[in-house]
């Protein structure tokens, strides 16, 4: 009864999610979940918090996850913002701090949801392309702006930004917050947290879900400057004050606590990706270089959207976009090493 909507509901475009299908004998590399389970400690962890206690509201603030935050980063608590999920740690980003008369620049190919960001909070995008090769140049930022945000590694593409170019951009682009996503940052790039205490107007966020297995547990962080941090608080507090329970907490704080599973598993993604690179390539795949947990592939002599049809017939779930410029690619997430195989056995069949 769309009658009753207000007018901003009527102009939204939403995010569309990747596909949760519920297949028999699924391999499913469509949305970017860790193949490797939680670490064991954040598990007993959350198992612990099963009590009677869950009758009593959480830590509004969750001091106990951004003081493990802080350690792990060697930041102070106050540089330090938690929220359900990064998705939603973005979304007070975007009210809070890029929402201004200038506009806002991002790529032209990125995480989707920063444009529905813009049209939920009344933000004026300007869409700065690519390079030919798929790579962020920081030279077309030097413009004037009303933010800047990008995803490190890039998403869907995967290709890393090097840090000595992030602090190139964060030189020239000093009266707007530059805000650097980094999801995927633990397999294999380079994090710019080391920035903050140089440059007080980045923001960098990241997320549990990927490197420390916890996408269902939905956490995420932003640190920076204490006045941004200040600035995402004041929204909070206006929208949820209450964004992780009891559970969230403590499965978030012992996953940081647990560094030598998460070194392991991170490691253990790493070596499949590479390894799933050679065989895409033996395949006669174009793979750009990625440093996250999927890879980026088209094939010059098949359409992509025929090839993911030709998988799913097989159960296999890789993530296609029809988005001009990637029509062809595919975003395959890094699964077990068994799930590789079964793509490139599926792969070698549909090719022959």
């Amino acid at each position: 009864m769309s009658r009753y909507w207000s007018a901003v509901v009527h102009g939204l475009t939403p995010y569309v999610p990747g596909e949760q299908p519920k297949l028999p004998n699924l391999v499913k590399l469509n949305t970017n979940e860790n193949p490797y389970g939680p670490s064991p400690k954040a598990l007993a962890a959350i198992e612990a918090e099963r009590n009677d206690a869950l009758r009593l509201y959480p830590d509004p603030n969750s001091d106990r996850l951004k003081s493990a935050i802080a350690e792990y980063h060697g930041l102070a608590t106050s540089q330090v913002f938690v929220g359900n999920g990064s998705d939603e740690v973005l979304a007070h980003v975007f009210l809070a701090l890029l929402r201004h008369e200038a506009p806002l620049l991002f790529p032209d190919i990125t995480y989707s949801f920063y444009p529905v960001y813009c049209g939920l909070y009344g933000v004026t995008p300007e869409i700065v392309p690519l390079t030919e090769s798929f790579e962020i140049r920081v030279e077309d930022y030097f413009r004037p702006n009303g933010g800047i945000i990008f995803a490190n590694p890039n998403a869907p593409t995967g290709r890393p930004l090097a840090l000595a170019e992030i602090e190139r951009l964060l030189q020239r682009s000093t009266e707007t917050v530059v805000v650097v996503d980094e999801a995927y940052i633990d397999f294999g790039g380079e994090t710019a947290i080391g920035l903050i205490a140089k440059y007080p107007n980045l923001l960098v966020v990241q997320t549990l879900s990927k490197s420390r297995s916890l996408a269902g547990l939905r956490v995420g962080f932003a640190v920076g400057h204490p006045e941004l941090i200040e600035g995402l608080e004041r929204v909070k507090n206006s929208f949820n004050s209450y964004p992780l329970d009891r559970m969230a907490i403590a499965g978030a704080v012992a996953a940081y606590e647990d560094r030598a599973y998460f070194d392991e598993t991170c490691a253990k993604v790493i070596a499949s990706r590479e390894r799933l690179n050679e065989e895409l390539e033996k395949l006669g795949f174009d793979v750009l270089p990625s440093a996250a947990n999927f890879v980026f592939a088209r094939h010059p002599q098949r359409d992509g959207g025929e090839l993911a049809r030709a998988l799913r017939e097989r159960s296999i779930i890789v993530r296609h976009f029809k988005s001009p410029r990637i029509d062809q690619f595919l975003r395959i997430t890094i699964g077990t090493d068994a799930q590789c195989d079964a793509l490139v056995a599926a792969l070698t069949e549909i090719l022959a």
